[in-house]
């Protein structure tokens, strides 16, 4: 199954992804893709000049260039998704949480899809850490039995 996730670009959260056996719908593997066929040039240049109008299929001509142009790379990773994985109250620092106006209306458009979902408090303790490692492992092994 392919699993979005987010942050968009959480290797942690990629890794148990992979580790259960699924698809990880990540960022860094859509900006990859993108350099490796010459769509772009290279990081930080990673959208290309027509990706904030095809950002307006999800936010308005008044929104920032910047937020339509993430959204027009995150939302179809999104929308592509069997089932998504959300790590809510992330510290700055996990993940890409470079413009949080596009992370709302990313948490936004993951509440609207009708997918299956684990929305989980990014732990912040080592018990914590084993609690929501299980819960991520017990979720995939629930979706992918859903096939």
């Amino acid at each position: 199954m392919k699993i979005a996730i987010f942050p968009p670009n959480s290797l942690i959260l990629s890794d148990l992804v992979e580790r259960a056996g699924h698809e990880p719908l990540t960022i860094m593997k859509e900006l990859g893709d993108r350099v490796k066929n010459v769509e772009i040039d290279s990081p930080p240049l990673n959208i290309t000049p027509e990706e904030p109008s095809k950002g307006l299929k999800y936010a308005s001509a008044e929104a920032p260039s910047g937020v339509r142009g993430r959204l027009a790379v995150f939302a179809p990773i999104f929308e592509e998704a069997d089932a998504v994985i959300v790590f809510k109250n992330a510290p700055m620092s996990f993940g890409c949480l470079g413009c949080a106006r596009t992370n709302e209306f990313l948490l936004y458009m993951i509440r609207s899809l009708q997918v299956p979902k684990l929305i989980v408090e990014y732990p912040t303790s080592e018990e914590e850490s084993k609690i929501v490692i299980k819960q991520v492992f017990d979720f995939l092994k629930e979706v992918g039995h859903h096939d």
